[in-house]
Formats: structure tokens, C-alpha cells, sequence
């Protein structure tokens, strides 16, 4: 799961940088080809601007023949877009000499509008031409000292500018959108390929956890083959941690075993002395004591070993079995309902033990009838394996239930056994993790519920 968040977070990521990415340069492109196009355009106008600027310089060309020698139709087509205007400044009342085109419109004054001058001194901008058009408009301050002072302007429709800008960016738009789909695919692959590994340690992980296996198996890349090695060196360190555990378990209980068995023999040969009371009823509690945490310390020991996987079916089955005989005085019936799947994460003696002190307790306190049932369970957080031991017998109140379940407590003198049933099953099943509840049954005595962890 964690794998898979992070080939989407690397996913994610990898697209909006990709997006980003290809918008900025989609934006630089376009801007740069727009200043391209319009370079173009205004070298275009400015040969129609030098052409005019030529015949009003030459004194054998009179003012009304200005504009013939430009050679360009559409300066003779009204309102067709293409136009030119010449206005003499040095007199009193400008006159001025258009194009055809303009009919009897006249060209906005860039100078008026305080455009900049370019570095040819020209102006050049978009301005409102005739008919609402959107003009590139060229125009320049002509000085030719006695000859006067003219205002030379040439004026183009900017839908042909327009028009090749936006085919430029229809073009670029698609060819952007093909290259992010293909760049997204590859970065798809790329992640899950190269995470791929990753999901195999995490499965393999999850098999170690559950018990269906050992270490990390399979070659894996450079980059990861040290976490795999790492990760199987500390399993393999784990497991002999946990022997020598259960070697030291053993031989403190060698060493303290046989100390107190010969206090409480030689306490035992004098039965008329009142120190050798006091000595064996004092070691009896140490026997006690002693065996009680050595267990406890056998059972984390196993606890810890990772990979301890244990079938709940086969252990209930087999105890409801071992119970009718042990019980057959009674006549009872065992109802066992356990689904096949079911596991225990935990060694199988002390499955057996926790489920074989319920069921027992059940035994001996029911009327005619045991009900058995497993429960697999998964949460967010992880898998439980629920046992729950019905029995129609008296069962118990609340401050019993909390009684019941001290070490060495017993409600009824009568019944058989030593106390300890419970608070054996509320230790074995602390140390995996899980609980264990008291309740009352639906066909009339206690409930038990043991929650354990799942494989």
C-alpha cells in the first residue's frame, strides 16, 4: 500500500512539473514566435514606408503621384485592409495624401498616442483602423528642410498577424498535448517499473509477517539489494536473540529449580520443626513465583519471533473433541462454527493453551451445551482473529467478571481446579496483543471472547 502512495505521489508530482513545464515553454515559444511574425510584418510595411519616403523625396515626382510606384493592389481596393498616408506638417492646414483604400478615412497619429519610437526611430503599434479594423500601424517623421516636413504612415490589417499566430499556437497546443500524453505514459512506466522491487519487498515482508516465510527472496536491483541484505541480516539476527532467550529461560530455571527442590525436601523431613513450615510454605510460593515468570518470559521469547503462523480451526476442532471426553459424565454438546482461513499469528501451544482454558471453563460450568465460534476479522489497522466460547450454565456478574479473572480466584471451591485458568489467558493473549472479554451469552451463562492477532 505505502508502495503504491508513493508511485502516486511520484506520479502526481511527475505530472504537474511535466504540465507546468510544457505550459511555460508552450507560453515562451509562442511569445517568441509572436515577435518573430510581427518583425516580418513591420519589414514588409517598412519597405511600402521607404518606397513613399522616396517619392516624396524626389522632386520629379509630384505629391498626387506619391504611393504608384509600391506596385501593391490592395492599396487600390477601399477599405481593404492596405493603406498608406502621407501628411506635409509644415503648413498652415496639413495636407494630407492617402491610399485609395482609405476612401475618405484617414490613419490614427502615433504621436499623438505617445507611442515609443523603435530603433530605427519609427512607431510602430495596433491602433483602430476604418471599419473597426485592427491595424498594424508603421509610421515615421520625415524632415526634408525646404522641401518640408512630412508624416509618412503605412497601415496593414493584423487578422493576417493573427491568423498565423494562432495557427503557430493550434499547432503548438497539439503537438504540446501528444508529447505531455506520451512524457505521462513514460513516467507511468517508469515509476511502476522502478518501484517494482519495492512492492516485492513490501509483499515479502508481509509473507515474513504472516509465516509463509522466511527472509527475502529473489535478486533485486543495486540501488536496493543493501535493504534486502540488511533486512535479512536482522531477521536472521532476531532469531538468535530469541534462542539464546529461550537457552538463558531454560537454564535459570535448571538453576533455580533444583535450589528450591531441596529446601522444600529438606523442609519436608522435618515435619515437627516450625522453621521448616515456614521454609516450605515460603518456597512453595517461590516454586510458584519462579514458574510463573519463567513462563511468562518463555512466551514473550516466542512472541518475538517473527513469521509464527498457526491454523485456529485444526486447535478448536481438536479441543472440542478432547473436551466431550474429558466432560462425557456430562453429556454435553460442543458446537464449533470456524471458517477454514481462519489464523492465529502466535505459536500453536499457546493457541492452544488460551482456547483449552476457555473451553474447559465453559465445560465445567455448562448445563448441556458449548457453543464455539471463530470470527476473522480485519480492520484498518490490522487483522484480528476472534474465539468466542458460549456456555448455558449460571454465569456471572459484573464484580465476578472482574474477579474471575485475577490469578489464583475462584467464585465456587467446589468446582475443580486451580484458579489460574483465566488469568492465564488474560496473560498469553496481553503479551500478543490482544484481549480477552467477559459477557453474557445469548443462550444463558458466560461469554468469552478472546481477540487475538491474525496471519
Amino acid at each position: 500500500m505505502r508502495a503504491n502512495s508513493l508511485a502516486l505521489r511520484l506520479f502526481l508530482s511527475a505530472t504537474v512539473w511535466t504540465v507546468l513545464i510544457l505550459l511555460v515553454t508552450g507560453f515562451v515559444l509562442s511569445s517568441l514566435y509572436r515577435h518573430a511574425v510581427e518583425r516580418a510584418f513591420d519589414r514588409r510595411l517598412g519597405v511600402y514606408l521607404k518606397t513613399l519616403i522616396a517619392d516624396i523625396a524626389a522632386p520629379e515626382v509630384p505629391i498626387e503621384k506619391t504611393g504608384q510606384t509600391i506596385g501593391e493592389p490592395l492599396f487600390e481596393l477601399p477599405l481593404s485592409g492596405w493603406y498608406w498616408q502621407v501628411t506635409r506638417l509644415d503648413r498652415a492646414k496639413p495636407e494630407v495624401t492617402s491610399s485609395r483604400s482609405l476612401w475618405d478615412r484617414g490613419l490614427p497619429n502615433l504621436l499623438e498616442q505617445q507611442v515609443e519610437p523603435s530603433t530605427d526611430g519609427s512607431l510602430k503599434s495596433y491602433v483602430q483602423g476604418p471599419e473597426d479594423q485592427r491595424l498594424r500601424l508603421v509610421e515615421r517623421n520625415v524632415d526634408l528642410g525646404d522641401d518640408g516636413r512630412f508624416l509618412v504612415a503605412v497601415g496593414a490589417d493584423a487578422s493576417e498577424l493573427d491568423d498565423e499566430i494562432g495557427s503557430f499556437d493550434r499547432a503548438l497546443a497539439a503537438t504540446f498535448g501528444v508529447l505531455a500524453a506520451v512524457l505521462l505514459l513514460t513516467t507511468m512506466f517508469q515509476v511502476q517499473f522502478g518501484l517494482a522491487p519495492l512492492r516485492r519487498i513490501s509483499a515479502s515482508l508481509n509473507a515474513i509477517r504472516s509465516g509463509r516465510a522466511e527472509k527475502l527472496e529473489g535478486s533485486f536491483p543495486v540501488e536496493i539489494a543493501s535493504l534486502a541484505r540488511e533486512t535479512n541480516a536482522l531477521l536472521d539476527a532476531n532469531r538468535e536473540i530469541v534462542e539464546r532467550a529461550r537457552t538463558h529461560v531454560g537454564n535459570l530455571a535448571h538453576a533455580l529449580k533444583t535450589p528450591i527442590s531441596v529446601m522444600v525436601n529438606e523442609a519436608a523431613a522435618r515435619p515437627d520443626d516450625p522453621l521448616a513450615a515456614k521454609v516450605q510454605e515460603q518456597t512453595g510460593i517461590m516454586r510458584d513465583q519462579v514458574t510463573r515468570h519463567l513462563e511468562r518470559a518463555r512466551i514473550a521469547a516466542r512472541v518475538a519471533v517473527v513469521g509464527t503462523l498457526t491454523e485456529v480451526v485444526p486447535v478448536v476442532q481438536s479441543l472440542a473433541r478432547t473436551m466431550e471426553k474429558t466432560h462425557h459424565d456430562k453429556n454435553l454438546g460442543i458446537q464449533v462454527d470456524a471458517p477454514t482461513e481462519a489464523s492465529f499469528r502466535g505459536e500453536k501451544q499457546d493457541l492452544e493453551e488460551m482456547i483449552g482454558n476457555l473451553v474447559d471453563n465453559a465445560c465445567k460450568w455448562a448445563s448441556a451445551r458449548v457453543a464455539i465460534e471463530v470470527i476473522p476479522e480485519t480492520t484498518p489497522e490490522r487483522r484480528l482473529v476472534r474465539v468466542v466460547v458460549d456456555d448455558d450454565g449460571p454465569g456471572l456478574t459484573t464484580t465476578q467478571r472482574e474477579q474471575v479473572a485475577r490469578r489464583g480466584r475462584r467464585l465456587d471451591e467446589t468446582k475443580p481446579g486451580s484458579g489460574l485458568g483465566l488469568s492465564i489467558v488474560v496473560e498469553l493473549a496481553g503479551l500478543y496483543g490482544g484481549a480477552l472479554n467477559l459477557g453474557t451469552a445469548p443462550i444463558g451463562g458466560l461469554r468469552a471472547e478472546l481477540v487475538l492477532p491474525a496471519g
